[in-house]
């Protein structure tokens, strides 16, 4: 690959105000990030060694709170019927005030890198006012060897100040609450909120815009790799993506955000960001003791002051609890954050439904539909008594961050499966013998059990029956797996219920999909759940 070829080789456009911050704190590491949040008392030390924190009141992502800039560059590329716009005259009253707001702070700077491929790495130099958020980002990007990224101007910029409020007449915003892009300043203002997700998130849309138009595939997915080939996983958050891809027996590339290239796939990050919620030793053991050492950042998870233990199934402050730390907490990490060109690709689904089987097998029309549709169920909270299963169809198993058109990515993905014959399947985490509530979550040696013989190539080898309901192929045997598990209707005591509840989602598949037929091939459109 030539230097020219390089997503660096255009630089962003230089804010001279920026010059003017002055931060107080460069580079600081870990030990010196844990001072500097004890002594503002952002957070508090477990028995552990990690850092606990909360985020309150935000204890997610604010997607109705996000902006990006509608320029020449983004007018005609960004999918604008999922993204808000703001006017770049906008943008940059909000980047005054941001920039005046933080004059008046101890801010820190972080100089790090995305992309573990060398050729596409790029500079994020990030500007916050926590110094716990110093340390996250820290811990989820790539932490480069050499100081010379301080002294280059950076691909992107981030701006994150918790203790600044927007003003929605002054700046085309919705609340105080505010995570703006311009993607051709290369810049991203968050304020409002403590939720360091919004910084992650921000970097994976810069890249999410940019990859392409070098001919990388951008994906919300993980990956792992072995002997027998590498594999990426697609899910949405609670499908099993990081738990499932931190496998001891294969070597971990990346937990969230990765690329597809010519060459293959690599990490975007230096670092994992998992769900926390009832996270144990048993189910998650690489995890779980990545989670209990110093350097980590654990947000918003039950934590007894007294005894400063830590309790991960404590979901008072929010079901999205978070640990942060880097990727080579994982004993089996990918040093190089590379892999060759994946054998197989993994769509994850957490069917609260109970309809769906255990795993399936897509051909690559399948597969670009499914990854269009981007399915999973969830239950709502009891705090707003809702306990029914609700549909969640997320575009590329990541809307809220695909700034470009759905079809775009689904294109660039099926070109690469045919390209590379990598094989392509449906794994539900999600519930089996009827619906949340009645039925029981798939157990993990099960979903554990598939996986394996599915990337070691024994599934390939097994008989096949085609869902009436869904169209896909299903095994009817698996090693080691319960026959009566493989087939979702014979798992429901009634059999009229269960077609009726898997013709109401074959329903909410084709009413979501409605939105991508007129742009997609017809052997896609066909590909679809049965009518």
């Amino acid at each position: 690959m030539t230097a020219q070829s390089r997503v660096t080789a255009d630089r962003p456009i230089d804010l001279s105000s920026l010059d003017d911050l002055q931060p107080a704190f460069h580079d600081l590491e870990a030990p010196r990030l844990y001072e500097e949040a004890l002594r503002r008392k952002e957070g508090l030390i477990a028995d552990s060694g990690a850092l606990v924190v909360e985020t309150a009141p935000h204890t997610g992502r604010s997607p109705l709170d996000k902006f990006v800039v509608r320029d020449a560059l983004t007018d005609g590329t960004v999918w604008w019927d999922n993204n808000q716009s703001m006017t770049p005259e906008q943008f940059s009253r909000l980047y005054a005030d941001m920039t005046s707001h933080a004059r008046g702070l101890d801010i820190h700077v972080q100089n790090l890198q995305a992309c573990a491929d060398p050729m596409r790495r790029l500079d994020i130099r990030v500007y916050s006012e926590f110094a716990w958020h110093a340390l996250f980002i820290r811990n989820l990007l790539i932490r480069p060897l050499a100081p010379s990224a301080a002294s280059l101007p950076p691909d992107l910029t981030i701006i994150a100040l918790p203790s600044f409020r927007a003003d929605p007449s002054r700046h085309g915003c919705r609340s105080e609450t505010i995570i703006a892009l311009d993607l051709t300043r290369r810049i991203a203002l968050i304020g409002g909120t403590r939720y360091a997700g919004e910084i992650k998130k921000s970097v994976f849309t810069f890249l999410n815009f940019m990859m392409p138009m070098h001919g990388v595939l951008p994906m919300h997915c993980s990956a792992n790799d072995h002997a027998s080939g590498a594999a990426i996983f697609f899910g949405l958050s609670g499908t099993g993506k990081t738990t499932l891809s931190a496998d001891a027996e294969r070597m971990l590339v990346g937990d969230d955000e990765h690329g597809w290239d010519e060459n293959g796939v690599f990490n975007f990050e230096g670092g994992c960001y998992a769900k926390a919620i009832r996270l144990s030793a048993e189910h998650e053991p690489e995890i779980h003791a990545a989670a209990n050492r110093f350097g980590v950042v654990l947000e918003n998870v039950g934590f007894d002051t007294t005894s400063r233990r830590v309790d991960f199934d404590d979901d008072s402050k929010t079901e999205n609890t978070r640990i942060a730390y880097p990727l080579d907490f994982i004993a089996n990490a990918a040093a190089q954050g590379r892999a060759g060109h994946p054998r197989n690709v993994v769509m994850l689904t957490c069917d609260a439904f109970g309809v769906l089987p255990p795993i399936a097998r897509l051909d690559p029309a399948q597969a670009m539909y499914h990854f269009l549709s981007g399915y999973t169920a969830r239950v709502a909270g009891t705090e707003n008594g809702l306990r029914a299963p609700q549909a969640v169809f997320s575009t590329c198993f990541g809307a809220p961050f695909m700034p470009r058109r759905p079809t775009e990515y689904g294109n660039m993905l099926r070109e690469r499966i045919a390209a590379h014959g990598a094989n392509c399947w449906l794994l539900n985490t999600g519930w089996s013998g009827g619906p949340y509530g009645e039925g029981s979550r798939m157990p993990i040696r099960l979903t554990r059990a598939l996986l394996r013989a599915a990337l070691d190539g024994s599934l390939a080898r097994a008989e096949y029956r085609r869902d009436p309901f869904f169209g896909f192929e299903t095994p009817v045997t698996a090693p080691g797996v319960d026959l009566s598990l493989l087939d979702p209707a014979a798992t429901w005591s009634s059999a009229e219920r269960y077609a009726e509840t898997a013709s109401s989602l074959v329903g909410m598949f084709h009413g979501n999909f409605e939105a991508f037929s007129p742009f997609v091939d017809r052997d896609v459109r066909e590909a679809g759940p049965r009518r």
